[in-house]
């Protein structure tokens, strides 16, 4: 794995962008609408890797057959919209990550099971659309990770072996999804983890705990890593 033929991969949610107090917020209005009480941000944040719908049944209390759930699921998602960046903003230390990167030509992405309504303005908002070498959203594939197919897809993109490549995720379907595409992977242990989840369970072939920890792991794989 070299500069020359490799390439790096993130999640978006709780990997590359702390989305959670957005989500906090919209969810919260949601709450307030229907005369419901707040959910607390520690709450929240342990589902928002879990997507949309797991939110929204977890702070109501609701089962997603339930005849309301629906309707509230779609108002979230209209709301969401609405507050796509008021307070998401890149993790500690994914900034010079980033720049390291562009630095030593070595093309990065995001694989996301984020909507693309949502994932392409939120790049936008952050000046990231014009530098990531591709977005991969559900929308452009059959199947969502932890299927391997949008990895492929990413790496076909940028005309990168996966092998050759990294993946960056906070949630296990990434983990999974990484190793499928035989793939090195890195598990994102300050991202949003489920309650009483242990990402040391992941198998990944990395943990790191702080977000400012990714860059020196980056720059010991590149520097340690045998050529191929």
């Amino acid at each position: 794995m070299t500069p020359s033929n490799s390439s790096v991969l993130f999640d978006l949610d709780g990997t590359l962008i702390d989305t959670a107090p957005d989500f906090h917020r919209v969810i919260n209005l949601l709450l307030r609408e229907e005369d419901r009480a707040p959910v607390s941000y520690d709450f929240l944040r342990t589902y928002v890797s879990n997507g949309a719908r797991a939110m929204v049944a977890a702070a109501f209390n609701l089962a997603e057959d339930d005849q309301k759930f629906d309707k509230l699921h779609q108002r979230m998602l209209t709301l969401y919209l609405d507050n796509l960046n008021q307070d998401s903003k890149l993790f500690e230390g994914i900034a010079p990550c980033l720049n390291w990167l562009q630095e030593q030509a070595i093309p990065w992405g995001i694989v996301t099971n984020k909507p693309e309504i949502y994932t392409r303005p939120l790049l936008h908002s952050l000046g990231l659309d014009k530098t990531a070498s591709t977005v991969i959203c559900p929308d452009h594939v059959t199947h969502r990770k932890p299927h391997p197919e949008a990895l492929f897809k990413a790496c076909q993109e940028i005309d990168r072996e996966p092998r050759a490549c990294i993946y960056v995720g906070d949630h296990i379907r990434d983990i999974e999804a990484g190793k499928r595409a035989n793939m090195l992977t890195i598990a994102a242990g300050y991202g949003y983890l489920n309650a009483n989840e242990d990402p040391k369970t992941w198998q990944a072939d990395y943990l790191i705990n702080s977000s400012a920890n990714l860059l020196p792991l980056l720059e010991s794989l590149y520097r340690d890593t045998p050529q191929t």
